[in-house]
């Protein structure tokens, strides 16, 4: 972009000021005060250094901006504007309105050029740090002497609210000790918080915290200093193997007479009168929604400028398509969200015979996949040698060293926040997060975003019940896998067997959206017929085994506990009972079928039904209803053995029989 005159310059800063208030205004809801403060530090970076195209937001090799303080999502939707991105002044007016471009925070599948979803604080500092290694996973495995095609960088607008979220500094830690250079966080330091002064709770040397994680810290003292915020910038970009943090001090709401400076500004309209003494204050005389010509002509010379920048990459990806045709064809499909032929080849299929637990079977699986997918990646919660899913004869990342197997230490939180921005940053094949269970609960804000943005990734989880024994109540995860199926867009994978693991990663890896897996930590015994088990488990649910004519009671199961329910099974038919097994590995898939598939599986007339999973039974209604039997664990569990457990706690096969009988009036 050609530089302004100092007069246009902060012409264009205060129309970005303006359209925020503007259409905050007109929805009478919102969050004015981050606009009005940070307006120069984002006119700075976006006039000067963002490498885009608005007229191809999805361009790969783009800089990528996330506001993490989404609150101020109309700072984003003016410069968007502005700069000449698919959203209209029509948009900005619908601001916060249903089915509006400009919805309340940041969505990333509602308006082009918004990167990720914001709003819950610290999340999209997570998401920038997955963005900014994904970029560096992407070079090492594109690029190649001579020949760069992968060489951008991150931004993300931070503010005091991010950074007192334990998900962020999580995830700047990592990126600290990853050492990604470049990462840019820009700090909107005003020190108001939406109760009042910062300092109320929050007076931590947050430059010395930064500092001690391995990041690069810079101050500008006056968020209003253009030049300074771009010197600032500059020596971020100039320093390689540090992340940066730019603290840059400014003032909330800054020009209006009666509220910048206080919590007044943070989180409602101005008001009608505080608007126009603040337009007065900006020297603004023109009506709301109607910007300067002049202004207009100069952000939109972004359009231009993000062409030529595009082109000019765009030359060098055909130089190195010429040189690498075979990488040329892996990026291809990975931009266009496919996968290669033949990347399900090697996933195994198990013979009956030894009991084997699923969590080892998932590390298998897991590698005959990766190792046709050059670009998946994903890591644990300093579980690898119980969640199985390092990934063999790849590098790891660590101190300043990126490789696919991601060490993300005790950071739950940051880590499924990190993976969704892998997921986001597209070229990334399906990156995966891995660790027990019970800390999905840490891990539970991250889940719910990505399951919003439909984020392409897998959450793996392992000790997946009381069926991990010893370590007690803490760690056996009860109300879980349920409180997971209650988000929506989120398949939540309960294989049985090691065939259903199978099953489980071929459809968890072409499912619209993320995907759950969990597995047990105790060996469970494989069931017959392999090849009908995993067609079947494709299909979410399936029936495992079956009578002749219709079934008297239906049993139904998933997990470790599919075999509890076979064993019930068998003893059924040897009493003469007519009984049907359904194994039901996904629900969420099972719902995808069609109604006839879903009807034969679980026909309505047959109500004598008998559900058992070792968690909480509130939801099985939905399958057994309202006449139907759940059996599980509605309690915590205790220290012992897992076998001792399952008898405790009532999970036997001999239950399973007493209550099929019970609704047979037997």
């Amino acid at each position: 972009m050609t530089e302004a005159t100092p007069a246009l310059q902060q012409l264009a800063i205060n129309a970005i000021r303006v359209l925020s208030i503007d259409a905050i205004q007109k929805a009478n809801s919102g969050h004015p005060g981050l606009p009005m403060g940070a307006a120069p530090m984002a006119y700075t970076l976006w006039t000067r250094h963002l490498r885009h195209n608005p007229a191809d937001p999805k361009w790969p090799d783009r800089d990528r901006f996330v506001l993490s303080a989404g609150h101020g999502s109309m700072l984003l939707y003016s410069l968007l504007h502005l700069t000449g991105y698919d959203v209209s002044m029509d948009d900005i007016k619908s601001f916060r309105q249903i089915h509006s471009k400009t919805p309340g925070h940041p969505e990333n599948f509602m308006t082009p050029g918004v990167e990720t979803t914001t709003g819950p604080l610290g999340q999209g500092a997570g998401n920038a740090v997955g963005m900014a290694l994904a970029e560096c996973i992407l070079a090492n495995v594109f690029n190649r002497d001579g020949h760069t095609i992968v060489n951008h960088y991150t931004y993300a607008l931070v503010g005091d609210g991010d950074l007192m979220e334990g998900v962020c500094i999580e995830a700047s830690a990592l990126a600290g000790h990853w050492g990604l250079g470049k990462l840019v966080f820009l700090y909107d330091s005003n020190d108001i918080t939406l109760d009042g002064p910062a300092e109320m709770t929050y007076t931590e040397d947050i430059a010395v915290r930064y500092q001690s994680m391995g990041w690069q810290v810079l101050t500008v003292e006056d968020g209003n200093d253009l030049n300074a915020i771009d010197e600032a910038l500059k020596t971020a970009q100039s320093q390689t193997d540090q992340p940066s943090f730019i603290i840059v001090k400014t003032v909330i709401g800054y020009g209006s007479p009666n509220k910048a400076g206080t919590s007044k500004a943070h989180g409602s309209p101005l008001g009608a009168d505080e608007i126009a003494l603040t337009r007065q204050a900006y020297g603004w005389t023109a009506e709301p929604f109607t910007l300067p010509g002049e202004v207009v002509e100069h952000f939109r010379t972004a359009l231009d400028d993000g062409a030529e920048l595009q082109d000019a990459w765009q030359a060098k990806f055909e130089a190195w398509r010429a040189a690498f045709p075979d990488l040329a064809a892996q990026w291809d499909a990975l931009h266009r969200g496919e996968l290669p032929s033949g990347w399900d080849a090697d996933i195994p299929v198990y013979a009956a015979g030894k009991a084997v637990a699923t969590r080892i079977t998932s590390g298998e699986v897991l590698n005959a996949i990766a190792k046709h997918l050059p670009t998946m990646a994903g890591g644990d919660a300093d579980l690898a040698g119980s969640t199985k899913t390092l990934l063999k004869g790849v590098e790891e990342t660590r101190k300043n060293k990126v490789g696919r197997n991601i060490r993300f230490g005790v950071r739950e939180h940051a880590m499924g926040s990190i993976v969704n921005g892998l997921a986001l940053h597209g070229g990334i094949a399906r990156p995966y997060s891995a660790t027990f269970l019970t800390f999905s609960d840490y891990m539970r804000p991250a889940m719910r975003l990505g399951a919003l943005m439909k984020a392409k990734t897998l959450y793996i989880f392992t000790h997946d019940s009381i069926g991990l024994g010893e370590d007690g109540p803490t760690h056996q995860p009860i109300e879980h896998v349920m409180s997971l199926r209650l988000i929506p867009n989120l398949y939540v994978f309960r294989p049985g067997d090691a065939n259903e693991t199978s099953a489980a990663y071929r459809a968890a890896m072409v499912v619209d959206g993320p995907a759950v897996m969990c597995f047990t930590r105790q060996d469970l015994p494989i069931l017959d017929d392999a090849e009908r088990v995993q067609e079947g488990a494709a299909h979410g649910g399936y029936t495992l085994a079956d009578c002749e004519g219709t079934p008297q009671v239906i049993l139904l199961a998933t997990g470790s506990e599919v075999a509890i329910a076979h064993d019930a099974y068998k003893q059924l038919i040897n009493d003469g009972v007519k009984v049907r097994l359904v194994s039901m590995p996904c629900w969420e898939l099972f719902e995808d079928q069609d109604p006839v598939y879903r009807e034969s599986v679980l026909p309505k007339a047959v109500t004598n039904r008998v559900s058992i999973e070792a968690g909480v039974t509130t939801g099985w209604q939905k399958y057994v209803g309202s006449a139907g039997v759940a059996i599980g664990v509605d309690h915590f569990g205790a220290s012992a053995p897992y076998e001792v457990l399952y008898a405790e706690f009532g999970l036997t096969a001999e239950r399973v029989v007493s209550a099929a009988k019970g609704l047979l009036g037997k």
